[in-house]
């Protein structure tokens, strides 16, 4: 199956002819302008000599980091030091050209090296301005530092989920990044949505994006409950289910899948049970029914367990770990992964998780060295030889060459 669409011969890319400057570092802003090379941009990151910080991060092959170049792969990289009034003149030339500039600097940092939207739209009424910050662009919080785990604690989600969790009071460690990950994709909406409304008004515009907010969105329940009081079940409605050898997750969010799940276990009854049979009752009565599902389950292998809820149409999954899901033939099927190469060797990234019929969504097929397109994009802006090289300096020409 080629990601490109349902017709192989199709290779067209809905964001092909568009340029982005890439000011941003880390995680959230790489995974928005990730996004947008796949969709065909072209991305040119901008990196200090030293290199984004994400490259150091393991796993590395040959100083080569798999994780840097997840979020990073098919854009373009120069080295421009961002201190120095010639790199602020090379910037401010490529913006004229440019369709989209992100960046997630803390907020004031832009505008102290006169790279702020109010100053760049004088140079490009179309340009489309996206900023990402822990809290946003202006208010009190604005010029707090901030990285997705402290995000994590301060929109309530830790708090939140930790109520799913009995017995316990100790906020979980944070491994894994929702904040970044979440706030790169509204970056993305967000500047797709930009786009579409510049056909119209033929001018751009300035985004701003709040790691907080996105934050927030994930708390659907419980942003209403922190309104209206409402009585919670004994024991959470989602959680894993004991089987024989392990745990089981399975959802009952409507009624045909509670019917199905009350005859899977053999209580048919159960569905005229006052306890069970509405779903308010049923909210009330968790924890009963769980038991009750439960007794069934723990006499059964998870393999079982998973066949007899599967046959009846009952949502459900073994517990996996990430290698687990990637070695599921639905992955391959749907060829959720690609090839990339840089200096290290090759290694696989995740394509974008959605297939459009006359569009290639998928993912570029090298990760560019640090600086490697520095030379080519100072052509550009009308400098000659001799300026680039009295530009870059002697040591970093050695090096891009």
């Amino acid at each position: 199956m080629t990601i490109a669409g349902n017709d192989e011969g199709i290779a067209t890319k809905s964001f092909q002819g568009l340029r982005v400057l890439d000011f941003s570092t880390t995680i959230a802003g790489p995974h928005c302008t990730r996004m947008l090379a796949d969709m065909g941009a072209e991305v040119i990151k901008i990196e200090s000599l030293e290199g984004e910080t994400m490259r150091t991060r393991p796993p590395l092959r040959n100083n080569f980091s798999t994780v840097f170049g997840q979020l990073n792969v098919g854009k373009k990289s120069i080295v421009l030091d961002l201190k120095s009034p010639d790199a602020i003149e090379i910037i401010r030339r490529l913006v004229v050209s440019a369709d989209i500039l992100v960046e997630n600097f803390r907020p004031g940092v832009m505008r102290r090296l006169e790279l702020d939207y109010g100053s760049l739209q004088k140079l490009n009424p179309k340009l489309i301005y996206c900023s990402i910050s822990g809290y946003g662009q202006t208010g009190p919080s604005a010029e707090l530092p901030a990285y997705a785990p402290v995000i994590h604690a301060a929109s309530g989600y830790d708090m939140a989920h930790l109520s799913y969790q009995p017995g316990r009071v100790r906020p979980d460690y944070c491994g894994i990044y929702h904040a970044d990950v979440l706030t790169g994709v509204y970056a993305f909406g967000a500047i797709s949505a930009a786009l579409y409304q510049r056909h119209g008004s033929q001018r751009g515009q300035h985004i701003d994006v709040s790691m907080l907010e996105s934050m927030l969105s994930l708390t659907l329940n419980e942003l209403q409950w922190s309104q209206f009081e409402v009585k919670q079940s004994q024991r959470p409605m989602f959680g894993p289910v004991e089987t024989a050898d392990g745990y089981v997750m399975l959802a009952i969010a409507s009624e045909k899948t509670f019917q199905s799940l009350i005859k899977v276990i053999g209580h048919p009854e159960w569905i005229a049970d006052p306890r069970f049979a509405k779903y308010s009752d049923r909210r009330d009565n968790w924890a009963d029914l769980m038991n009750g599902v439960e007794a069934w389950s723990r006499t059964l292998t998870t393999g079982k367990c998973l066949t007899a809820l599967n046959g009846h149409g009952v949502p459900c999954s073994a517990y996996r770990t990430v290698a687990e899901a990637l070695r599921d033939p639905q992955i391959t099927h749907r060829g959720a992964l690609t090839d990339v190469e840089d200096g290290g060797g090759t290694f696989k990234v995740l394509n974008l998780p959605f297939r459009m019929s006359g569009t290639n969504v998928s993912a570029g097929k090298r990760m560019a060295t640090l600086g490697e397109h520095t030379v080519a994009f100072l052509r550009e802006t009308g400098l000659s030889e001799d300026e680039i090289a009295a530009f870059s300096g002697k040591s970093l020409m050695a090096e891009l060459r």
